[in-house]
């Protein structure tokens, strides 16, 4: 378990890192906030997709090694940023392939980490529910100090060395993977259904997630709140932080105090929740939290 933690604490730190540091470093190399959206988008749209349809695979090759793989990849295509960015030989297309390349492998190697907990928590004889706590703290903890590191740097040293974080980051993940799971960790699929085709298995939980109407609400509303979130962090704030003056670093500051706010929030609620109204307290939770920073943006002066 502290293995699959570490794992996602330093995969998720370079992620946050670099999520203030590509848009950054396309905003002040083309001045375009197009650009920046589009780069933004390239990431973003194969995460998703390939997230959504890799299930079956990981079943079939496990996790573990999606998981490693996955953060090699993502590794690479971010060092190929740098390496060809200081040759002269970084075009805004192959800035867009590279990054696809990072989301694309970003995508299963999420979802393999994810999988392993509940076996993790197995074979370390921790108790499912303070697992899944202890995972939230970490996704937290990530969102709190790689923007604050990302930022940081960025504002000292320049876009491209607060990449060179995440390239680290990307590649200690795949090393803690590697090192510190076992070669087993991950339920593999029955013997008779390993042979089922890909598009027969991708049905079954597909049909499976058509049986359940509230858990598809959720994905459906989950998905529209991150596509709002990449908007806000990866194109408004930078653009925000340039035209007034405050820099990357203002960026990073920002992210890292929502960060610190969701950790004190999720001990809260690990405290009291269980006496509150559901769903009294997810809409009310949902409206501060949303609109709350478009509307500060709509009306700065």
């Amino acid at each position: 378990m502290a293995g699959l933690l570490a794992a996602m604490t330093v995969s998720l730190t370079g992620t946050r890192v670099s999520a203030i540091a590509l848009p950054w470093f396309v905003l002040t190399t083309t001045g375009s906030t197009a650009q920046m959206g589009v780069v933004a988008f390239a990431e973003m749209t194969p995460y998703v997709l390939v997230k959504a349809l890799t299930g079956p695979l990981v079943d079939r090759v496990g996790p573990r090694r999606i998981s490693w793989v996955g953060d090699m990849v993502s590794a690479a295509a971010a060092g190929a940023v740098i390496l060809l960015h200081a040759l002269g030989l970084l075009p805004l297309g192959a800035l867009i392939a590279l990054v696809a390349v990072v989301g694309a492998a970003r995508g299963p190697g999420d979802l393999a980490k994810e999988i392993m907990v509940p076996e993790a928590a197995e074979r370390g004889r921790v108790p499912l529910e303070r697992a899944t706590g202890l995972m939230g703290v970490t996704e937290r903890l990530a969102q709190t100090v790689g923007p604050a590191a990302g930022g940081a740097v960025v504002a000292l040293l320049g876009p491209l060395a607060s990449l060179g974080i995440s390239v680290t980051c990307f590649a200690l993940g795949s090393v803690v993977v590697a090192w510190a799971l076992p070669r087993g960790m991950g339920h593999r699929a029955p013997a008779q259904e390993v042979h089922e085709g890909y598009w027969r298995r991708f049905g079954q939980g597909f049909a499976f997630l058509r049986g359940e109407p509230l858990l598809l609400s959720v994905i459906v509303m989950v998905g529209v709140t991150n596509l709002l979130d990449a908007a806000f962090s990866q194109v408004l704030a930078p653009v925000w932080a340039k035209e007034s003056g405050y820099g990357p670093a203002m960026v990073g500051l920002n992210s890292t105090v929502m960060g610190l706010t969701a950790v004190v929030g999720s001990l809260v609620a690990a405290a009291v929740a269980h006496r509150m109204r559901r769903r009294l307290v997810f809409f009310v939770a949902f409206l501060l939290a949303g609109p709350s920073r478009f509307l500060i943006l709509a009306v700065d002066g």
